[in-house]
C-alpha cells in the first residue's frame, strides 16, 4: 500500500517534470523567431567596408538582413543573385546586408575574395540568435520602420521577376 502511494508520486512528479522540461524546450526555440509582421530586433554592427548599419536606422526605404555562412552550399549558390539584386536596388534605397555566422575567419575572408560580393557584409555571432535564425540562408526584408515585412527561411532566387515586383511595390 505504501508502495502504491510512492509510485503514484513518483509518476505524478515524472509526469510534472516532463511537461516543464517540453514547456522549457518549446519556449527556448519559439521565443525568439521573428517573423513577418513582427518589429525587427535591433542591432548595429560595422560591416566590412566600415559603414555602420542598424537597426532602424539603416539609410534605406528598406533593409534585406540575410544570415549566411561559407560552409552551406545554399548561401553559395544564393550570392551571385543577391549581388545582382543589390547592385539593380542600391540606388532605389535598398540596403543589402549579409552577416555572416562563420567562426573562421579565414573562411569568411577566402569567401569575400572568392565572390566579390556586391552587398555589404559582415560577421557576427549574436544577432541571428536574436531573430531566432539557425537554419542558413535566412532573409529578412525589413521597412524603414523596423518592421519585417518578409521573411525567407531557405535559398532565395533574388532575381525572380516575382520578387522583384514585390519590392518594386514597396519603393
Amino acid at each position: 500500500m505504501h508502495t502504491v502511494k510512492i509510485d503514484r508520486f513518483l509518476r505524478v512528479g515524472i509526469g510534472l517534470l516532463t511537461v516543464a522540461l517540453v514547456y522549457v524546450l518549446y519556449a527556448s526555440i519559439h521565443e525568439h523567431v521573428v517573423v513577418a509582421g513582427d518589429r525587427a530586433p535591433e542591432f548595429t554592427i560595422t560591416a566590412e567596408n566600415g559603414r555602420s548599419v542598424s537597426v532602424p536606422n539603416f539609410g534605406g526605404k528598406l533593409l534585406v538582413l540575410n544570415f549566411w555562412a561559407t560552409w552551406c552550399p545554399p548561401c553559395v549558390d544564393e550570392t551571385p543573385s543577391l549581388s545582382q539584386f543589390a547592385q539593380q536596388y542600391a540606388s532605389k534605397g535598398v540596403v543589402v546586408l549579409a552577416v555572416s555566422v562563420d567562426k573562421d575567419a579565414g573562411a569568411y575572408q577566402k569567401f569575400l575574395d572568392r565572390f566579390r560580393p556586391a552587398f555589404l557584409t559582415a560577421r557576427d555571432f549574436k544577432i541571428h540568435e536574436d531573430y531566432g535564425t539557425f537554419i542558413y540562408p535566412e532573409s529578412y526584408i525589413i521597412d524603414a520602420n523596423g518592421r519585417v515585412l518578409r521573411k525567407f527561411a531557405e535559398e532565395v532566387a533574388w532575381n525572380d521577376p516575382k520578387l522583384t515586383s514585390y519590392i518594386n511595390s514597396l519603393l
